[in-house]
């Protein structure tokens, strides 16, 4: 049995964590934190978990000095996990860090987005909880980087294409477009029912904080240097992202030629279904489960290729792909607590 602690317990990703890890047979959620409901109940603050997590209460962050469980998931703010995971790992802790504190790899490339890291040290230690790319590292790693919800969709449209060295890097434009609980569950004016409803607009044009971490991946992926135009939107829905991403084709290929390429790369993935030729994911199709949905079309007049990906935002763009790491850190079946379909209405 896995003993799980949840940091930071009380918003989305960890409603999420909670709701996906009731039904994961070898953990056990034995602690969660929150400031603004210690003390509480769990079921009082989140009613949808009663019958599942009746005796768990939050605690006051302050109290886990010295926690000593098998993996803590941290859904802390981002700048905050880096104050507390330093402290967890030194007390032999695993740790699942949701924030984006350590999923970039180079301090200056983080001071320049998010400002001074606390311990930027310890950076090279953290995987890049992307299982589809770093699946083997992740086994070992004592602190896992999980990814953001952007970049989880992004990364997964574009890599099967950077990996053949099919694309001219410097042409990848994306479009995202996300529900509003990527934003959090805490209170704000734009993100409000009454502004969002009937609405659709881009944001953070130019300036979104998870571009860095797609052009790492990316960049990774291609073994050359890739800077992508991203581009996030914000839609009158609750959960899911639809991602589109444009790029040129170094020389021309059909549909079918970039269907096949998508097939075998992932072809032995739990979590990437490949759509037949001629269809495209719709985030209907993949709400409430951990699934990236993926649809493509090559235009041979133009050599461009257009790449689309569903995913939830909280799920596979989160809690979700934060069990399926910790399934893989302790080696169980990567699908265990996650194989469950889509929510069809």
């Amino acid at each position: 049995m896995i003993n799980i602690a949840i940091l930071g317990g009380s918003g989305y990703t960890g409603l999420e964590l909670l709701r996906i890890l009731s039904n994961h047979q070898f953990s056990s959620v034995n602690a969660v934190t929150s400031r603004q409901y210690a003390g509480k109940a769990v079921t009082e603050v989140f009613p949808s978990l009663r019958g599942f997590y009746d005796n768990l209460f939050f605690s006051d962050p302050a109290e886990f000095k010295g926690l000593k469980v098998d993996v803590a998931f941290c859904c802390l703010p981002h700048g905050a996990s880096q104050e507390v995971v330093e402290g967890l790992l030194e007390s032999d802790n695993r740790v699942i860090d949701l924030s984006a504190d350590f999923r970039l790899h180079d301090p200056e490339v983080y001071k320049a987005w998010y400002g001074e890291h606390s311990c930027a040290d310890i950076l090279d230690e953290a995987v890049y909880g992307l299982p589809e790319l770093h699946r083997e590292a992740i086994k070992d790693a004592l602190l896992v980087a999980n990814p953001g919800c952007y970049p989880t969709g992004s990364i997964l449209a574009l890599a099967p294409l950077l990996r053949a060295g099919l694309l001219e890097t410097g042409s990848i434009i994306i479009d995202s477009k996300s529900g509003v609980s990527g934003a959090g569950r805490g209170a704000n004016l734009d993100t409000s029912y009454a502004e969002v409803a009937g609405g659709f607009k881009a944001y953070k044009i130019g300036c979104h904080r998870h571009t860095p971490e797609i052009d790492q991946e990316l960049t990774s992926v291609a073994g050359s240097e890739v800077n992508v135009t991203f581009t996030p939107h914000l839609l009158p829905v609750a959960r899911g992202i639809l991602t589109t991403a444009y790029a040129e084709l170094k020389k021309t290929a059909t549909s079918k030629d970039i269907h096949d390429v998508y097939l075998e790369f992932y072809s032995k993935e739990p979590f990437v279904r490949l759509l037949e030729q001629g269809r495209f994911p719709d985030i209907s199709q993949v709400r409430g489960s951990n699934f990236c949905d993926i649809g493509v079309f090559s235009d041979e007049k133009k050599r461009r290729v257009t790449i689309v990906s569903a995913i939830d935002n909280l799920v596979k763009g989160a809690s979700g792909q934060a069990v399926q790491n910790m399934n893989i850190m302790f080696w169980l079946k990567e699908d265990t607590g996650l194989r469950t379909p889509a929510l069809s209405i």
